[in-house]
């Protein structure tokens, strides 16, 4: 059996810029607890492409064969009923390799389209109550993107951060019982001028990042020469960047595998949280995201301890959409978290994030 061809998709180590939004999708790859990243900014700046790009770069994962939910062949969270109850029973379970899914869940989306329904066709033709899985089925252990999140329907939202704060999907259809799991790292975009998600909604996103449109002329024409070389000539492109990516992807499943060794100092926790309350963010996500992206950092950048650049790298990203009180409010740029953040851990004040961002990465 010939071995179906791999999707032509722009490389992740060659997209130009964009190193928060870059930066934030990884460490929610490396922990997918930290909640996932949404994303606001100009059209056109590479946001679909990038999340793309990420999928692309990971690395296969096994999976048990024929099954519809991506279940684990050995880890019982990420495995569905059906599968469990064989494993319990000693079956022993065919595996296959499997790319990690990507899952685009469409503005016009239906909640059966989103949460799964009833097989029509089964019940018809055979006479049995059978479900049908959905979006969240299919995006388990892989990415669901939600394009122009800020438009969705509220009540589909609502499903959605359920299903990927809770890790799992139950569905009661027409005297059907279904419980799967559902974990994914869920990425939303979005422009704010269409705009902004409610407060409550923004605070289950783990990350939030802003991106830009480039303005250097000389990287403007980087991008659309290498946009161009890849339309050209995609496979040739790809092996190019190849090695780049095959380090890169290296990288990330090493940093998984080294997260449970990450340790954060007491004293370090506590001036997190101290930020948090300085700044007035309701409840713990807060608190509980920047760690764990503090976390993942070090893990990526090879270290076993968190340090407070590490903090600071990623303070603003899991704080900055947890300020705004007021739906009519704009989401801050992340300035008063820097100026917090440098009261707090006594560096020299900042109020303007860039030169903070430029400061820590001298």
């Amino acid at each position: 059996m010939t071995q179906a061809r791999k999707r032509r998709v722009f490389p992740f180590t060659a997209i130009v810029g964009q190193e928060e939004m870059k930066l934030a999708l990884l460490l929610n790859v490396i922990d997918p607890r930290i909640g996932g990243v949404m994303i606001m900014g100009d059209r056109g700046t590479g946001k679909s492409t990038t999340i793309r790009a990420l999928a692309d770069l990971l690395p296969e994962i096994d999976v048990v064969a024929g099954d519809p939910y991506n279940s684990s062949p050995s880890d019982p969270d990420l495995q569905s009923s059906e599968v469990r109850l064989r494993d319990e029973q000693g079956e022993e379970l065919a595996t296959e390799k499997r790319q990690v899914p990507m899952v685009d869940l469409p503005l016009g989306a239906t909640e059966d389209r989103l949460c799964g329904t009833i097989d029509i066709e089964k019940a018809l033709s055979e006479g049995i109550r059978a479900f049908e899985p959905g979006l969240l089925a299919k995006a388990n252990r892989g990415l669901l993107y939600v394009d122009e999140v800020n438009l969705l329907d509220d009540h589909l939202v609502d499903v959605l951060l359920d299903s990927a704060a809770s890790g799992w999907n139950t569905v009661e259809r027409e005297g059907v019982s279904v419980r799967h799991p559902a974990r994914f790292v869920l990425i939303g975009s979005g422009n704010p001028e269409e705009g902004e998600l409610r407060p409550q909604l923004l605070d289950r996103f783990g990350m939030s990042v802003e991106v830009r449109t480039v303005r250097d002329p000389e990287l403007r024409v980087q991008v659309v020469d290498q946009r161009t070389s890849f339309d050209n000539d995609p496979d040739s492109f790809n092996n190019a960047v190849q090695a780049t990516q095959d380090v890169l992807q290296a990288r990330v499943v090493e940093a998984q595998n080294r997260l449970g060794q990450v340790v954060i100092d007491d004293d370090l926790r506590i001036r997190i949280s101290e930020v948090c309350g300085e700044l007035d963010v309701d409840g713990l996500r807060g608190d509980i995201v920047t760690n764990r992206a503090a976390r993942a950092l070090a893990a990526f950048e090879r270290r076993q301890e968190v340090t407070e650049d590490d903090v600071a790298r990623v303070v603003a990203c899991c704080l900055r959409h947890r300020l705004r009180k007021d739906p009519l409010e704009q989401i801050d740029s992340g300035d008063r978290v820097v100026k917090v953040f440098c009261k707090v851990f006594d560096r020299p004040e900042s109020t303007d994030r860039r030169e903070f961002e430029l400061a820590l990465a001298a």
